[in-house]
């Protein structure tokens, strides 16, 4: 794997005549985890596509650059809010899809031993009709891992799942992306406070960061600077910053 970069985002975005943010400057360190959090509507999916160089129906006027100096394109991994799992692939199939799509012999051992860890052995075989909402967002998380790419944007990716299997897949995710530059949106400020090393928040007026605890992520969810963290953020959310 290539060594993790920086990302720089600067600009603003609009659809049509309509102003989705005003201009707004990201900084993504390398190597670790930023997290995103904003209201519904106000962009932070988008800026993970554009990131991601994938098409959003917005006029983008801005610039995204790697610190290291070489394209962002090709050193992506991307996980969006839906799963967007093939029917008609297993689970399997599903978490080696890009290696086949790129006309690579997938690391199945790699595979099998990533769907034990998430929890889906007994559920390799199946097909995503026959899984719940929370067993198709882990094999999403399983295949977007397998990539080993040094950027990973993950949108919403533990929404689907219960608290403690929430908890679980945070570590697990943690772990895995270990080195990697990674930036995680969601709308829960519990999920910022645990594992943001970094923490925008993004709403109308533009983008603001938010100091967090001088703990190492992942940090207890049950420690009082990590709890008196996720309320800061919880008010800022509800009042507009």
């Amino acid at each position: 794997m290539d060594s993790a970069p920086s990302i720089a985002f600067t600009g603003s975005a609009r659809f049509g005549t309509h102003q989705l943010f005003p201009p707004v400057s990201l900084e993504i360190d390398p190597g670790g985890w930023s997290c995103l959090l904003g209201p519904s509507g106000s962009g932070k999916s988008t800026i993970l596509r554009l990131i991601a160089g994938l098409d959003t129906g917005v006029t983008f006027d801005g610039r995204i650059n790697a610190g290291d100096g070489r394209p962002v394109s090709g050193r992506v991994a991307y996980m969006a809010q839906t799963d967007l799992l093939l029917p008609w692939l297993d689970v399997l199939g599903n978490v080696t899809l890009g290696a086949r799509l790129r006309g690579m012999a997938p690391d199945r051992a790699a595979a099998e031993a990533l769907i034990t860890r998430l929890g889906l052995a007994e559920h390799a075989h199946k097909r995503p009709a026959q899984l719940s909402g929370g067993q198709r967002q882990r094999v999403a998380l399983a295949r977007t891992l397998m990539e080993d790419r040094p950027v990973v944007l993950l949108d919403e990716p533990f929404s689907a799942l219960d608290a403690r299997l929430r908890a679980e897949m945070q570590e697990l995710a943690a772990a895995h992306l270990s080195g990697r530059t990674v930036l995680l949106v969601t709308h829960d400020p519990g999920e910022a406070a645990r594992l943001g090393e970094r923490v925008f928040l993004l709403d109308a007026g533009g983008l603001v960061e938010a100091v967090p605890p001088a703990l190492p992520a992942i940090r207890p969810a049950d420690d009082p600077d990590t709890l008196a963290f996720q309320a800061r953020l919880l008010v800022a959310l509800r009042e507009g910053r």
